[in-house]
């Protein structure tokens, strides 16, 4: 295969692959650890208004929904792509980054969660995939 249209794919499927982790976590999140008694997560402004009843619990899943997302979608795309994978898996993460930061200016999230998350869930998510991606080298 063309390896421009190899790398493309891998993009592509990266994405894709990712977003499909982080939102099939997201919606098992509330029937692992339901939301708080009169909070309404069905929608943004619901969310919004019920962020201040949020425990440090009701965050375990988006982190992991973040974390694991960009793990498997930059695993995917180091996986397929035909050259320069660190670069494709770290822009995988990038992706993921930027979605993760319009999330955090738009709840109100605590700062402590936007920190863990911003800086925990996607660039080293990206790195320990292109590591995971890597073919084993015989010694």
């Amino acid at each position: 295969m063309n390896t421009t249209l190899r790398n493309v794919l891998a993009v592509v499927a990266g994405f894709l692959v990712g977003s499909a982790v982080n939102m099939g976590l997201v919606m098992i999140s509330g029937s692992v650890i339901p939301p708080p008694e009169g909070a309404d997560t069905t929608t943004m402004e619901g969310l919004k208004e019920a962020m201040h009843l949020f425990e440090a619990k009701h965050f375990i899943f988006p982190f992991l929904a973040h974390a694991c997302g960009t793990l498997i979608g930059a695993f995917v795309a180091a996986l397929i792509a035909a050259s320069h994978k660190l670069k494709f898996a770290m822009g995988i993460a990038c992706f993921f980054l930027l979605g993760g930061a319009v999330n955090v200016f738009m709840l109100p999230t605590p700062l402590w969660y936007a920190c863990v998350d911003l800086i925990g869930a996607y660039f080293p998510m990206g790195y320990l995939a292109f590591l995971l991606a890597r073919p084993l080298s015989p010694k």
